[in-house]
């Protein structure tokens, strides 16, 4: 199975390539399309992983894990219940997760798989859809929730979910990735939060991207955060929260210290 990423070099060269614990294979051309590898490679100690793609936007679902639905007292969708998150939001492994300037309130974390889409993709139908994935990824989908319902007229689920170093992913993108035997881990400073089975989602990875194309076009690069379960909560200042995603890897941000 590759395993795709994007490094930083230590001459600040951005590139991308296959990756493996120590080193990373590089490749050029179109990382969506015709990859090839240029015969170096880069050792470990000599890149920084960046955000392994960079969406136009996260699409993040509500509501489509089966026990989470079942808590909360919902029914299933019969469509993709989504937010947008821009890619303003997006960090990658290793980076903090800021808070937003003036807002004393909590940070909640949610650890999610991604879907990283490979081509344009439009009213596609659920049988078609695998050709657009690219792979998956590990998301914490960062939430500062007292923002939520700040105005009682109009939930903010943009704004709460949309600030700048709040879609986390990363740390690579894995092709070829059997989502159904995995699951989902994340921890908050080493002390497990969430440990749920993908195999619970309400709607698999093809009926994500067939029903959520009938609403927008999505780009290569875009990411479909697949909904979260049951473990939801808050970090402090200074927290590390970790998902992990057997086959993928681990994704770890901490929340900056102290108050912007």
């Amino acid at each position: 199975m590759t395993r795709w990423a994007r490094f930083r070099a230590e001459d600040g060269r951005i590139g991308f390539g296959a990756f493996e614990e120590d080193r990373i294979a590089e490749f050029t051309g179109d990382f969506f399309a015709s990859p090839r590898p240029t015969g170096a490679i880069i050792p470990a100690g000599k890149f920084t992983l960046l955000s392994p793609c960079a969406p136009s936007k996260i699409v993040a679902l509500w509501n489509n894990f089966h026990a989470l639905g079942l808590k909360l007292g919902k029914p299933a969708p019969a469509h993709p219940m989504f937010l947008i998150k821009p890619g303003t939001s997006v960090i990658g492994p290793g980076e903090p997760i800021e808070r937003p300037i003036g807002y004393r309130g909590k940070i909640a974390y949610e650890g999610e798989l991604g879907i990283v889409i490979r081509r344009q993709c439009k009213d596609v139908d659920v049988g078609s859809a695998g050709d657009y994935i690219h792979g998956y990824t590990c998301v914490n989908d960062v939430t500062a929730p007292e923002v939520l319902n700040e105005n009682t007229d109009f939930a903010q689920w943009c704004r709460s979910k949309g600030f700048d170093t709040f879609g986390c992913i990363g740390p690579v993108i894995a092709a070829e990735f059997d989502w159904q035997q995995a699951r989902v881990l994340t921890t908050v400073d080493g002390v497990e939060r969430q440990n749920y089975p993908l195999s619970d989602m309400i709607m698999s990875p093809e009926e994500l991207v067939s029903g959520i194309s009938h609403d927008m076009t999505l780009l290569p690069g875009d990411v479909i955060a697949c909904g979260t379960s049951l473990g939801i909560g808050s970090i402090r200042d200074g927290s590390t929260v970790e998902v992990i995603i057997e086959g993928i890897g681990s994704l770890r941000n901490a929340l900056a210290p102290g108050a912007r």
